[in-house]
């Protein structure tokens, strides 16, 4: 019978049956189980957002849903004018986004293409009147020189009035005469993205025969010690990867192509959100602000967040507030003599946060912290440390994905490959290998939080 092994949560490893036949086993569903707390990335997405590809370079689209949005900047100031309800003003206005047409964030603004004849938008006049317009003609999207778009509109209202420049519009529906014609069309994009399968290798050392043999002081058997360590050691390795790789893939590689996955923390810091916080001085008020912008429902947000946190990070939340904070303690400010809330409270900072600590489901302690924009999951991150003990990684597990290679019947994701010793050598040595990558779609999903 060839070797068959399973691990416990604790990280040890049984055995039965030993031969020196080369086999090769599934290890991918129990890996997870090994020392949780140490590896809670990896857990979460073994768990819970894991899906094999067939390829090792794997395409994947995302979708941002723009009929959401539609908003859009009213270029250069228009002073006073009189306005007459149904009497077209040509060229009236110019208009950009600050999106492109996969839903992207641009530094640049470009041309909107979802502005059509016969939508209604809304823009609000230099003295914060909302004012309605009909698109009469469909606009000229051919970019002038500022890279904007030139609208025809029809006032619903009759008055005077100016618009500032970079005044915020935004489609508010349709209106169509009785007996109309068919509108005009637009489609936003799917973008199209790619990720990459790196190949995880670890090896446990050759053991002699003798060895093998040997009975051992403290832990009997020297084999089953090294290979449990091993194994831990070859998913911190993919913790590690799945944290700070920097993706891509080196096709031409002498020995064959070589790729990279990608790491949740430096493509969130490229492509998504950073908030940057201070120890000493950053308030639940800038705590605030910066759920509102990360939980901008127009990114396709969850409204949930796994936030990986070093242990510096999670302290500040501890510390945030009166002594009694972690007990949902509501502040609301200190009642003076004639009923009326301060500023002042018990702590000085008169808010509420609903912060609780419970035990997760995969075996960690997480503090969940209720806002009114989102819920966020604090999970300890031990590998964010050293330069990176000043960060929280807030994932949207939704569009994050742990992708092991796998087709025609052959499963790379997590397995042992025993006995790869040459033949006439007398003793064994095994390879525990891993083929995966992660898949990380809208980052504007998720965020970095650094604190100084």
């Amino acid at each position: 019978m060839a070797d068959q092994y399973s691990v416990t949560a604790g990280g040890t490893m049984q055995s039965s049956s030993v031969d020196h036949s080369r086999r090769m086993f599934n290890f991918g569903e129990r890996v997870a189980e090994l020392a949780p707390e140490q590896t809670p990335f990896f857990v979460y997405l073994s768990k819970v957002a894991k899906a094999s590809t067939d390829d090792p370079v794997f395409k994947f689209l995302e979708q941002r849903h723009q009929w959401q949005r539609r908003n859009f900047d009213a270029k250069g100031a228009t002073s006073s004018a009189s306005y007459t309800k149904g009497t077209e003003v040509a060229n009236i206005m110019k208009v950009d986004v600050t999106y492109d047409k996969y839903g992207r964030v641009v530094t640049t603004p470009v041309v909107p293409q979802f502005l059509l004849n016969g939508q209604v938008v809304m823009i609000p006049d230099t003295a914060g009147t909302l004012r309605h317009f009909l698109i009469s003609q469909n606009p000229d999207l051919t970019a002038d020189s500022s890279a904007a778009a030139q609208i025809d509109l029809t006032p619903l209202f009759t008055a005077t009035c100016a618009f500032a420049d970079n005044a915020k519009g935004q489609v508010v529906g349709s209106a169509f005469a009785e007996g109309g014609t068919d509108p005009a069309g637009w489609k936003d994009e799917l973008y199209d993205r790619e990720g990459y399968c790196q190949i995880f290798k670890t090896a446990i050392p050759l053991f002699s025969g003798t060895t093998l043999a040997t009975r051992y002081r403290g832990k009997p058997d020297e084999y089953k010690r090294v290979w449990s360590e091993k194994l831990m050691e070859h998913k911190m390795d993919i913790e590690h990867a799945m944290l700070y790789g920097s993706g891509g893939a080196d096709e031409s590689a002498a020995a064959g192509p070589q790729r990279y996955s990608w790491g949740i923390l430096p493509y969130t810091e490229t492509y998504g959100k950073v908030k940057n916080f201070t120890y000493a001085s950053s308030s639940y008020d800038d705590f605030v602000d910066a759920m509102e912008d990360i939980f901008a429902p127009e990114s396709g947000n969850s409204g949930q967040k796994l936030v990986l946190a070093s242990r510096k990070v999670i302290a500040w939340f501890q510390k945030l507030g009166s002594a009694s904070f972690l007990h949902n303690t509501v502040e609301l400010g200190q009642i003076t003599g004639g009923g009326t809330p301060t500023a002042t409270s018990y702590g000085g900072n008169g808010f509420r946060l609903d912060l609780q600590n419970i035990k997760g489901a995969f075996g960690h302690n997480v503090m969940r912290v209720n806002t009114v924009f989102g819920d966020l999951h604090f999970v300890q991150e031990p590998l964010l440390r050293g330069a990176t003990e000043n960060y929280s990684i807030m994932i949207d597990m939704k569009n994050v994905k742990y992708r092991p290679l796998a087709a025609n019947g052959v499963s790379r994701d997590t397995h042992i490959i025993t006995n790869v010793q040459n033949n006439n050598v007398d003793g064994r040595k095994d390879i525990i290998l891993t083929e995966a990558g992660l898949e990380i779609a809208l980052p504007e999903t998720h965020a970095i939080m650094k604190w100084a």
